[in-house]
């Protein structure tokens, strides 16, 4: 008996490799997407701007970095003790607005060297509704607990998604012919307003999705992480205690059909060779200054040089710091 129902991929999906230079954008699971990528050892810039959910802002951001934005003191704002930026995830939110300028352009300056040589851009859209500032007009990325009646709330369109993205997608391929885009839609609900209304605002942000690849078939690609867990998952176990966010156990298996969608063998690999050196060093010895574990250190090294030989694009740069501090204990 088949007891669920299986979410297709399709077989043509380009394969990722970590010679590539990858963008994430979105919601949390562009987060704990882009984290798993990065601790597999690709080359990934994630979320220069923190969490971002509607695509409008997701696009407006991708436009600052390319048109070389600096952040002044006049694109912040001071409420609840702290400057923000409008734009920006509270993370980046500090008392000091020096601090919040420099982590912000600090940021820019990276996201921006690595748009341009982009390989693979992954947005994933997690609501289409969305607050405008009611003085500016301006969709803001963040609200940053700011009184409601400081904005207006509106859920976007298909055709206002599909023409700003139409808009954005040809300037990028301008600059960089054979991008590839890989749209998502976040599995994570949005209930504030009711399960309807955010089944309104994903099947928004899916049929704007399905435009666009139409409009740019070969060259748009769309990864099922919300069926995946909606579907094949569907069940409460596989949320965390809120209900609303996918547990570990989910985020784990839709990044093993990720894997399967995405990765071709010999990177297959790469990331268990990566994984195993990173268990080896959550190894906790009983006498840290025994021969035994500087020997075992030494092992870790000599595995790290074998693989960056074959493949000298990894970074262990920072597996290599800590086997080197631990070795002179």
């Amino acid at each position: 008996m088949n007891l669920y129902t299986p979410v297709e991929i399709p077989s043509d999906w380009p394969r990722l490799t970590h010679r590539g230079h990858l963008m994430l954008m979105g919601s949390c699971f562009a987060s704990n997407i882009g984290a798993r990528l990065l601790q597999a050892k690709f080359a990934c810039e994630v979320n220069p701007y923190g969490v971002l959910y509607n695509p409008l802002s997701i696009s407006a951001a991708l436009r600052e970095i390319g048109s070389g934005k600096q952040y002044t003191g006049d694109d912040l704002f001071r409420a609840g003790g702290c400057w923000h930026s409008p734009m920006h995830h509270s993370d980046f939110s500090a008392a000091d607005p020096d601090e919040v300028l420099h982590n912000i352009n600090a940021r820019l300056s990276v996201a921006r060297q690595w748009l341009s040589s982009l390989d693979v851009l992954l947005l994933t859209f997690g609501t289409s509704w969305v607050y405008e500032d009611g003085q500016t007009g301006r969709i803001v990325g963040n609200c940053h607990k700011l009184p409601e009646s400081c904005f207006r709330r509106r859920r976007l369109s298909v055709e206002e998604i599909v023409d700003d993205y139409v808009d954005l997608l040809t300037t990028l391929w301008k600059q960089r012919p054979g991008l590839r885009v890989i749209l998502t839609v976040s599995p994570i609900r949005h209930v504030r307003d009711g399960l309807h209304a955010n089944q309104l605002s994903k099947a928004t942000l899916l049929l704007a999705i399905d435009a666009l690849q139409q409009r740019f078939a070969g060259r748009i690609f769309y990864f099922p992480a919300y069926e995946l867990l909606n579907d094949e998952l569907r069940d409460y176990r596989f949320y965390a205690d809120d209900l609303v966010h996918p547990s570990d156990l989910a985020v784990g298996y839709v990044w093993q059909r990720f894997s399967e969608a995405c990765f071709a063998k010999e990177t297959l690999q790469i990331i268990e060779e990566s994984e195993n050196i990173g268990k080896m060093l959550q190894h906790k010895p009983f006498r840290p200054e025994s021969e035994e574990y500087k020997r075992f250190l030494g092992q870790i090294v000599l595995k790290i040089d074998r693989l960056n030989r074959k493949y000298p694009y990894l970074d262990f740069k920072n597996e290599r710091e800590i086997c080197h501090t631990r070795l002179k204990i």
